[in-house]
Formats: C-alpha cells, structure tokens, sequence
C-alpha cells in the first residue's frame, strides 16, 4: 500500500522532474533583464525631464500611480506594451526610442531622427551615402578595389565571383566559407549552438578580419548580410558593392539546379516565402552602389555587364 501511494504521488508532479516551470532564469537572464529596465527608467526620466513635466503631471496623464512610475524609473518594474505606449504618447517620442537598449540618445541624434524620417526614399537613399562617406570610416583609395557581391541564394554570387576575381586578377572569398573556416563550425551548427545573434557577431568579425587582411579583393556574402545594419554598413562603406538581382523563378530554378533544397524547396510555399524574402530585402539591397540584373542571362553576358560595371564605377 506505501508503494502505490509513493507512486501515484510521484504521478501527480511530473513537472518537478521534467519541466522547467517554476526554475528560476540563469543569473546572466536576470542581470540583463535588470539592466534593461534600469536602462529604460534613466530614458524615460531623461524624457520627461526634457519635456518638463514632473513623476506627478506624466503619472496623471498615463493613468498610472505616482509609485509605479516612480517604480518604472528606478528601474524596479517592468511594464506592459501598453504601458509603455502610453507613457511614448504622453511624451511625444517614438515609442522605438523608449524601448531601445542603451543610453538616452542625445537630443542632436533625435532630431536628425526627425529629420530623416520625412525625406522621401530617393533623398534618404543619399543621406545614408553621404553619411557612410563621411563619417564611415572607410580608405576610400582601397573601396574601388574590394568589390563585394550581394544577393539571395541563386543570384550568382559564387559562379561570378571567382571568375570576375580571375579577370581582376585578386582572390575571391565566400563570407560563409570563411565564418566555417573561423569557428571550425559548419554554418548549420553555429546556428544550432549560438543562433541568429551568434552568427551575425560571427560575420562582423569575419568581414573585419578579412578587410584588415586584404586590399583588394571579390566578396561573396550571405544574402541576409544585408539584415544587420553594423554590418551592413561596414560592408557598404569599405567595399565597391554590387547587388545581383534576378526573378524568384530564377532564383528558385538556380538553386534546385545545384542540388540545394534548404530550406526554399521543402516549403510547401516556397516561392510564397521567397518573394517575401526579397520585398523585404529589396530597399537595403537597393543601397548597393550598383545593381546587375541576372534573370534570363547566360554567365557569360552576367559576366561581361558585371565587368563594366567594375571598370566604369
């Protein structure tokens, strides 16, 4: 009888064995999450302040008791989507600007924000060159030099790169086989072990590494490269890029050709997920300082437009 009653109460908690419910986060969890909120209270104070309204006159329009917003800006209390929409509104800032890791921007930050929002896509287009030119950093005597291929899977990216980089007479390197080459890792496992922040950390050194080593050189690089502004930025600032554009058709038709069927081809939506994928990428491969049109051409016509495009940029 003491065995069945042992066993049925070992039935009746599961959960103590085998599931996670109830175990506190890791101590790295809570200290970033700590630092977060104390973060976002020094921004919300540094907010209010600027639009000079006491804990009081901001609690009063947010609906909030004068202790939970005191809370908030110590950094004591987290709050809800709401909340913190509220408390934006009620300051008049984006609320991307509240919610943003870090320091407070400085008010010149925030009015340049401003400022760019209103340009249209064309004049923004150019604001960005501009920046990048004068404050990015870059040896502009070697970007002409350093030509770097952007572009989803199938673009052609690795049947031009090599030969373009043959006629230039300069080596050729693919950013994923050197991010592999780095960690000792296969791009599968990196994701596996560190995910998607462990792999654009990866990348940025990669590319860094690489532009200290080489002046002048073909780039091939991931087609989501284009996702982390950092790197994006680096890219853009010290290498001549070129964004090899084609048709999803083309694109799919490309990769199922080399016998590639991640992940596109196991989707029942496939080419439903692949025109997503480029809509949303288009506006940042469009910052490219030149684009080449692939669809519907042989490698030797890509090669001699890309070849131009090199000599006369």
């Amino acid at each position: 009888m003491v065995r069945r009653l042992s066993s049925r109460k070992q039935k009746q908690h599961p959960r103590s064995r085998h599931s996670h419910v109830g175990v506190p986060a890791p101590s790295y969890a809570r200290s970033s999450a700590d630092d977060y909120l104390r973060q976002l209270g020094e921004r919300l104070r540094s907010w209010r302040e600027r639009r000079g309204l006491t804990q009081s006159q901001l609690a009063k329009q947010c609906l909030l008791s004068l202790r939970s917003l005191v809370s908030i800006e110590q950094g004591r209390a987290s709050l809800t989507v709401a909340r913190l929409h509220a408390l934006a509104h009620a300051l008049d800032v984006p609320i991307e600007s509240l919610a943003a890791e870090g320091l407070p921007a400085s008010p010149a930050f925030e009015q340049s924000k401003v400022f760019l929002k209103k340009l249209p896509p064309a004049d923004l287009q150019n604001a960005h060159k501009l920046l990048l030119e004068r404050f990015g950093g870059a040896n502009h005597a070697l970007r002409r030099f350093r030509i770097a291929l952007t572009g989803l899977r199938g673009a052609g990216k690795s049947t031009l790169g090599p030969l373009l980089a043959q006629m230039l007479q300069c080596p050729f390197l693919e950013l994923d086989k050197q991010i592999e080459a780095d960690s000792g890792l296969t791009l599968t496992i990196i994701f596996d072990l560190y995910g998607v922040a462990g792999y654009r950390r990866m990348e940025r050194e990669a590319l860094e590494r690489i532009l200290a080593k080489h002046r002048r050189l073909v780039l091939a690089t991931g087609g989501s490269i284009v996702s982390d502004p950092a790197t994006y930025n680096l890219l853009l600032s010290e290498c001549f890029t070129i964004w090899l554009r084609a048709r999803p058709e083309e694109h799919m038709a490309r990769v199922l050709k080399q016998g590639d069927r991640r992940p596109m081809a196991q989707s029942r939506q496939a080419m439903r997920d692949l025109r997503r994928i480029l809509w949303s990428r288009e506006a940042l491969y469009r910052q490219a300082d030149a684009v080449l049109e692939t669809t519907g051409q042989s490698v030797r016509q890509s090669l001699h437009s890309l070849t131009l495009i090199v000599r006369q940029g």
